[in-house]
């Protein structure tokens, strides 16, 4: 009863959000009051808007000067490290000329999201067309802030990518109603991201624009990965981005139910004081802010990692891939697809998630039968690392598949690795967001989300989030495809390829560090059993392909880690027993029966594999 009862709230709820539509009078009342409040004077009259000198701006025009039609030139920059990216993409807008789009998945209103968001602002008041185009599920998601940047500025516009209800925020309620009804609206998400400058510069690759993504929390950080790109392929990537402005689910604020209304009750903005802006920027946003308008200094952190590369090719899905109907090719999906199928020696492979749609597994599957076939090292999270519980779940449950199947060597990523490139100093910072100091994410813990358990130690815990692949050596790729189902089905996606041997090695070593012994356990068969073993086997493997339930109490593979004095060789090798030792299914995750736990999730979860 109790359910049915909460199934007729569910529904009453949708009903009402279904036909509470703004109106077209108020939806032109909301954008009359946003557009008499927006100011269009500028305080720089000169043609370059005031952008600041910079030596990294200036590879774009040098790779435009120096490319042609047939052979194309471009400056690349690996951006491992949090805080260069946040540098990157801040000394970008602070020396922009003429326009900026800023296309990303997550939005907060954290100091990273302060810093950008007002240097945007400026840049907008200096005589730049801005224009940020946000999904609407994670992006400021804030009534008050959307009607004030409607409001802001005729240099500086916003969209939200398929906004739910059409509203700027979604009620928890309405979330679940959503799950319920309204599906695969709600799941088909802009994953996209991409920051271009003056269609000459850009930054592309996982991070979305929040602390965790730039070494600024004190609680949880991702090991991620950008680049900064600059040559011709700047354009591609603008008519990209086009293409989603102009779709018909990307909404300006104006024209939702709740940012409207607020609009037309205050006959314009709300207050800027009630709104996140106001709040002085941090000690450490203070510093940042300072940094990156030091063009010699930002020259020097990043310059370093400069390569010139010829061939720079950019993929992306449209926001066609979501038409109600004829929906578009998973562009980004294909063309990853195409790579794995033609390598000839090698893949290295680093996604956060192992959860393989069903045409990757094929894919993997055809190229491990071959003769000679190329090896494939995985790098990827951990359970103890990991910050979505149910999709490591179903990565546990596929392991043999992954090992035995599809011919993976994979390392996954602790929550504490000794040699990452992370900087500690951010974030152990007074401005951090363990300010008081406390154990974080140790004993007791529940972690900083549903998706993160509680570990056996405390300190800053860090998981992989970058997505990124090299094929045979010399192809590289970097971008935000996860590499899973929700990235083929649901998400639109984007990823740049670039076939330099240098900069694919490059690439490579980073990923190499990721799965080196102190940074990650590797993850191999159990011992075969002294008896019954081939029965553990297929029994193992008959559970496995249950639809739904998983209920072999007695996994395929488990983790282990290099024992002192070894060096690193595969689960193959017939050296691996001697110098590797089991450290559990589980390692560092501090749960009661932690075993039957995820086993229990595993279990149940096995249809949620297509969405995860």
């Amino acid at each position: 009863m109790k359910l049915l009862k909460a199934f007729a709230a569910l529904c009453f709820l949708l009903s009402l959000s279904a036909c509470s539509h703004l109106s077209k009078e108020n939806r032109i009342q909301a954008e009359g009051f946003a557009q008499q409040h927006r100011d269009k004077s500028v305080n720089c009259q000169q043609e370059d808007a005031c952008a600041i000198n910079s030596p990294l701006y200036d590879l774009a025009d040098q790779a435009n000067l120096e490319s042609t039609d047939s052979q194309p030139k471009h400056a690349v920059i690996l951006l491992d490290r949090g805080q260069d990216s946040l540098m990157a993409r801040l000394h970008l807008i602070h020396s922009a000329k003429k326009s900026i789009e800023l296309q990303t998945f997550i939005f907060d209103q954290d100091d990273s999201g302060q810093l950008t968001l007002q240097a945007l602002m400026d840049a907008a008041k200096r005589g730049v067309k801005v224009r940020l185009l946000l999904d609407q599920q994670y992006g400021l998601a804030d009534p008050n802030l959307q009607a004030y940047l409607a409001s802001y500025h005729s240099n500086f516009e916003l969209r939200l990518y398929n906004p739910l209800f059409d509203e700027a925020r979604t009620q928890k309620l309405e979330f679940v109603a959503g799950i319920f009804f309204t599906f695969r609206k709600l799941n088909q998400r802009m994953h996209s991201k991409l920051l271009l400058v003056d269609d000459k510069i850009a930054v592309i690759g996982g991070r979305n624009i929040e602390d965790r993504y730039f070494d600024w929390s004190g609680v949880y950080n991702y090991r991620d990965r950008d680049l900064l790109i600059a040559g011709p392929v700047a354009k591609v990537m603008r008519a990209n981005f086009e293409a989603f402005w102009a779709y018909r689910k990307s909404l300006p604020p104006t024209q939702l139910k709740d940012v409207a209304h607020r609009l037309i009750a205050h006959a314009g903005p709300p207050d800027k004081d009630y709104l996140f802006l106001a709040k002085p920027f941090s000690a450490r946003a203070i510093k940042m802010d300072s940094t990156v308008h030091d063009s010699a200094a930002v020259m020097a952190q990043l310059g370093k990692y400069l390569m010139w590369v010829n061939e720079v090719d950019f993929l992306a899905d449209l926001p066609s891939k979501h038409n109600d109907h004829n929906p578009g090719r998973a562009e980004a999906s294909l063309a990853l697809y195409d790579l794995v199928r033609n390598s000839q020696q090698e893949i290295i492979l680093q996604t956060p998630y192992l959860v393989m749609s069903r045409p990757a597994r094929k894919v993997f599957r055809t190229l491990h039968r071959k003769q000679n076939s190329p090896s494939v090292l995985i790098s990827t999270n951990s359970l103890a690392a990991t910050d979505a519980f149910p999709v490591y779940a179903m990565s546990h449950k596929y392991k043999r598949m992954y090992l035995r199947e599809l011919g993976f060597q994979i390392h996954e990523f602790k929550p504490f690795p000794r040699s990452a490139p992370f900087d500690m100093a951010a974030m152990m910072s007074d401005d951090s967001d363990n300010k008081e100091g406390m154990p974080i994410l140790g004993s007791g813990s529940s972690g900083s989300a549903s998706g993160v358990p509680p570990l056996k130690r405390a300190g800053v815990r860090v998981g992989l989030h970058a997505k990124s692949m090299v094929v045979d050596g010399h192809i590289a790729v970097v971008g935000s495809h996860n590499f899973d189902p929700r990235s083929d089905d649901f998400n639109t996606e984007s990823l740049v390829i670039i076939p330099n041997k240098d900069f694919a090695q490059a690439l490579a070593a980073s990923i190499h560090r990721d799965m080196q012994p102190e940074n990650a356990w590797t993850i191999a068969p159990r011992p075969k059993p002294p008896i019954f073993s081939g029965l553990n086997y297929n029994l193992g493997k008959l559970s496995e392909k249950l639809p739904i339930f998983d209920i072999w109490p007695f996994p395929y593979a488990t983790s282990y880690e290099l024992k002192e004095g070894c060096q690193p060789v595969p689960f193959t090798d017939k050296r691996f027993a001697d110098c590797y030792d089991q450290v559990g299914d589980f390692p560092e995750v501090d749960l009661p029966l932690k075993g039957i736990y995820t086993r229990m999730v595993t279990a149940f979860g096995a249809g949620l594999v297509p969405i995860l």
